[in-house]
């Protein structure tokens, strides 16, 4: 990249407080010969998917090697090479530890939120592939075990006129019955030709008709075959809000997901207290310290963590465990490739409250080609006991896609 981070002055470096890695905290003991593992390296490759994946591998002196991905975004890549410098002679087994490292490391470089954070993330779900590796055990066995053997998925679903009701319910039923999912996703912060002011986040009553009627019509198509969800992608105003949430009362809908911008949870809390309309949140938030007032006031009915953005599995294990003393359900926002995908699951399975992980790549013919397994079958994906996150890429599928002028990273 041009950049030599090894060499690049740390201002933290004389402040221990900040200072979590294994020579500074004095783990001098030997764990026995297969746990004495070392970090080596750690190397990034974007793929141009649908999003721009940017994907994790953290090198051992053991030969093992563990892959993980970060939420998408520009200068990702960037920070995790800044960090690499913090991870090369770690032991990669002590995945919180070097999680609170990296944090506490990054402080002064935004590790509360944003794409510090996701490049965090990234590296973390790296860290339990390997560990896993290391140990022969699947990543879920890290988290504490399972609760179930395979996790529902949610196909976020698109056609070429989303605006378009009857569209929309002609491709839900396509997708439970030629593509086998029970559980959808539709938008519904799509142009429907009756916006007259973008910017200011007010719904006509003419809009909120028309929402509500993509709504009802495909909850009406689909009937008791499967759940299907809506996102409004953080768009409308508070009273917009209040209105669509009550205008679709009384259509089966699994959730109305982000319906207003995220920074305000009072505002948020006042939405979902004034309908029975489930309304989900949480993908723009970051860690458990930013979830935390989501759950704990119950401004949600669902939260919605993205694994690889808010902090990575254990991170979202926290989440989930938070949300459960609440009886919150948890459904990942996910919009990533097989990598967080499964990581996802290994989550899911692992948590008694998850709902489901969200599918977003069901019109990219490639997204499975990227590793070697199966990852979702008939709108499941099922744990297969392998070690680790139990996949491995396919390198000739990730170095085709690459994003134009990027390295592909060392093989395993």
């Amino acid at each position: 990249m041009g950049i030599n981070y090894d060499e690049l002055h740390d201002p933290n470096a004389e402040y221990t407080m900040r200072e979590l890695s294994g020579e500074t905290m004095e783990l001098t003991r030997s764990r026995g010969e297969t746990r004495d593992v070392s970090i080596t390296d750690v190397q990034t490759t974007m793929i141009d998917g649908n999003f721009p994946w940017t994907l994790v591998r953290v090198y051992t002196d053991a030969g093992v090697t563990g892959t993980g991905e970060a939420y998408w975004g520009a200068g990702v890549p960037e920070l995790i090479e800044r960090m690499r410098p913090f991870l090369i002679g770690e032991n990669p087994l002590d995945i919180d530890r070097l999680y609170e490292h990296l944090v506490q490391k990054m402080s002064g470089e935004g590790s509360i939120a944003g794409v510090t954070v996701t490049a965090i993330s990234g590296i973390e779900i790296a860290l339990h592939d390997v560990a896993g590796k290391i140990l022969d055990v699947p990543a879920y066995q890290l988290l504490g075990g399972k609760y179930r053997d395979a996790v529902r998925v949610y196909c976020d679903c698109h056609t070429e006129d989303e605006a378009d009701p009857k569209a929309c319910a002609d491709e839900a039923e396509r997708v439970i019955e030629e593509l086998g999912y029970s559980a959808l996703k539709f938008d519904l912060d799509v142009p429907g030709g009756r916006e007259t002011d973008r910017a200011n986040r007010h719904l006509t009553d003419s809009q909120i008709d028309h929402k509500a009627e993509i709504v009802r019509t495909v909850t009406e198509r689909v009937g008791d075959r499967a759940d299907v969800a809506f996102d409004c992608h953080w768009s409308f105003s508070v009273g917009s809000a209040k209105r669509l949430a009550r205008a679709v009362e009384d259509c089966d809908i699994w959730w109305l997901e982000d319906p207003v911008p995220p920074e305000n949870i009072d505002v948020q809390r006042e939405v979902s207290r004034v309908t029975t309309t489930p309304i989900a949140a949480g993908e723009n938030v970051y860690r458990k310290h930013g979830q935390r007032r989501l759950i704990e006031e119950q401004a949600i009915d669902i939260v919605a963590p993205d694994l690889p953005k808010v902090g990575g599995m254990r991170e979202t294990r926290k989440i989930a465990d938070l949300a459960d003393s609440f009886y919150i359900p948890v459904a990942m926002h996910n919009v990533a490739s097989p990598v967080a995908t499964m990581a996802g699951a290994h989550v899911g399975a692992a948590i008694p409250n998850v709902l489901a992980v969200e599918y977003h790549s069901y019109e990219l013919d490639w997204w499975e080609d990227l590793v070697e397994e199966p990852v979702i079958e008939d709108g499941m994906i099922e744990l297969n006991e392998r070690a680790g996150l139990g996949i491995t890429l396919d390198l000739d599928t990730v170095a085709e896609h690459m994003v134009t002028g990027e390295t592909l990273f060392d093989p395993a």
